[in-house]
């Protein structure tokens, strides 16, 4: 094996490793943030700070970062629904649900995509792989969150709440994902678009934030700026930058392995750092939901006659 082998070897691993810790990482940082900071204040703060870096970068690269009415219409109805639907209702959840348990009902965001893929991109005929991993995925599910059906007291209530509105903030991830591939143009460049995505969310979430007063009970700490400075530089400059080059580099079923990954990172992290509890629920409902996720994300979706055939895995992350 050659020296630029080699290199290019270690910078597959490198980059592979940057996305699968700092993206599963991202859910303990969440976690402790929420702490003191309200949920679409520190939203805001993240995406915005992101977001104006991040486009600021790719203008002194010399990337392109002036679009069209229609095209910022399009990215920022896609931050909204990745960085608002989906994040912000994460951040919210987190305050109920332990990090780890929110890493592995999101973790489901794929048997979204499989769907949504199907019925928005063309007309196609999900294979018997992929229908065995959405079956598996709703059993994982049940499995995850049946304490919390049989709950009693009203804390357990909102735990449970708090569970289900997940689901419906990784739907709303997969819809801005599959919209985003939807209106994909070779003029657009990647990271000029995530920053303006990043933009228009953080914009959204501060009009959330004031809307509900959020800045009348902000506590500031030193241990909650470190948790949002956290996410702005290695969740979302340093993985999603990681995670972008590994697709222009490795196939995208290889890199599509971090939405198995990033929940056992999430569980692990939060057990070792917030001590959070791994009952026998979380162990047998992540072993189930980690299987569905490799199913569909490895399933093949055939075509009709006449459109084309695609393999279905996520596409952006935290």
């Amino acid at each position: 094996m050659t020296s630029t082998q080699n290199q290019s070897r270690f910078a597959v691993m490198l980059a592979f490793g940057l996305v699968y810790f700092f993206w599963g990482s991202t859910y303990l940082a969440i976690d402790i943030a929420v702490e003191r900071i309200p949920p679409a204040l520190m939203c805001a703060v993240r995406f915005l700070i992101a977001g104006a870096f991040m486009l600021a970068f790719c203008g002194l690269r010399g990337k392109k970062i002036l679009y069209d009415s229609r095209q910022l219409g399009e990215m920022a109805l896609v931050g909204v629904l990745l960085l608002m639907g989906g994040n912000l209702t994460l951040s919210y959840a987190e305050q109920h649900v332990t990090s780890g348990l929110a890493a592995l009902i999101v973790a489901v965001t794929p048997l979204w995509f499989l769907i949504l893929d199907t019925l928005l991109l063309g007309d196609h005929h999900v294979s018997r792989r992929g229908t065995l991993g959405l079956g598996l995925g709703v059993m994982g599910l049940a499995v995850l969150i049946w304490p919390q059906l049989m709950a009693t007291t009203s804390f357990e209530r909102k735990q449970l709440w708090s569970s289900l509105s997940l689901l419906g903030g990784s739907f709303s991830w997969a819809l801005g994902s599959v919209l985003a591939k939807k209106w994909k143009s070779p003029e657009i460049d990647p990271f000029s678009a995530t920053a303006w995505e990043m933009i228009a969310a953080g914009a959204a979430n501060l009009l959330f934030a004031v809307a509900i007063q959020d800045f009348g009970h902000v506590v500031w700490t030193t241990r909650g700026i470190s948790a949002v400075c956290y996410l702005i530089v290695c969740g979302s400059w340093i993985g999603y930058t990681a995670y972008i080059w590994l697709l222009g580099h490795v196939p995208t079923s290889k890199v599509s392995t971090y939405a198995y990954v990033n929940p056992v990172v999430a569980v692990f992290l939060g057990w070792l750092i917030l001590h959070e509890p791994i009952d026998r629920y979380i162990l047998a409902g992540s072993a189930v939901v980690v299987a569905s996720v490799v199913l569909v994300t490895s399933a093949q979706v055939t075509a009709k006659p006449g459109a084309d055939q695609i393999a279905y895995v996520e596409t952006t992350g935290d």
